[in-house]
């Protein structure tokens, strides 16, 4: 005997399940593409087994137009955390830029940038950050791309020694492209707002000379010259 469907039948679940970025296999553990025309495609992939801290990175370029694919390789110190891709010198050549981040002391940041030109990889030296760029620095790097220009913040604290405390402030730095040299100028003053005030609070500028006057100068000269006559 056949039971008739009743109303209160169940229906099937509806399935809800969103589809997931497809995880990275081992040992590759980073992998990003950035497609920057048609048939110019850059995979950017990361990969080594054990320690995370150290590994390798490969660019893989591919030109489908003329069906041409090379690779560029480098060794890499930390774990790659974004890619960019900028033409910031604009001469019509592209540029990626793998930010990493590895820790020792502190939680720095490294730039690994390279500019192609069709199927040629150029490696450019990014530039390390001088001593008046570190004072204070802890990592916490954070890096975007604005106008053509790479742009870097971090925060700032009261020394550089593990007991540090942040002081509110926050460094930014600009990063410029010519003839394949980096170049770069602070656009911050290092300075923090307060919270209770609002009011901004500067760090101390270092201490100029003091300089003497031609006046005081030419009195002192006279002041030296009646001593030596009494004297005499």
């Amino acid at each position: 005997m056949i039971a008739g469907c009743g109303g209160d039948a169940k229906k099937p679940a509806a399935n809800n399940n969103v589809a997931t970025k497809p995880a990275v296999m081992q040992p590759f553990r980073f992998h990003k593409a950035i497609e920057v025309s048609p048939g110019q495609t850059y995979d950017v992939v990361s990969w080594g087994r054990g320690s995370t801290q150290v590994g390798s990175f490969a660019i893989l370029h591919s030109d489908s137009s003329k069906m041409k694919y090379t690779t560029t390789t480098g060794d890499l110190d930390g774990i790659i955390t974004d890619v960019f891709n900028a033409d910031m010198d604009m001469d019509g050549n592209p540029e990626i830029l793998i930010q990493s981040k590895g820790k020792d002391t502190v939680n720095y940041a490294k730039i690994y940038a390279f500019e192609f030109n069709n199927n040629d990889a150029d490696k450019l030296d990014f530039p390390k950050l001088s001593n008046s760029q570190k004072k204070g620095y802890r990592g916490n790097d954070n890096f975007y791309i604005k106008e053509g220009k790479l742009i870097r913040e971090f925060p700032i604290y009261n020394s550089n020694d593990s007991l540090a405390k942040p002081t509110g402030a926050k460094r930014q730095l600009e990063y410029s492209l010519r003839s394949n040299n980096f170049t770069v100028k602070q656009l911050s003053v290092d300075s923090a707002s307060t919270k209770a005030t609002g009011a901004v609070v500067k760090q101390a500028e270092p201490e100029q000379k003091q300089t003497v006057s031609k006046s005081k100068k030419r009195k002192q000269a006279e002041t030296h010259k009646r001593r030596r006559r009494q004297r005499d």
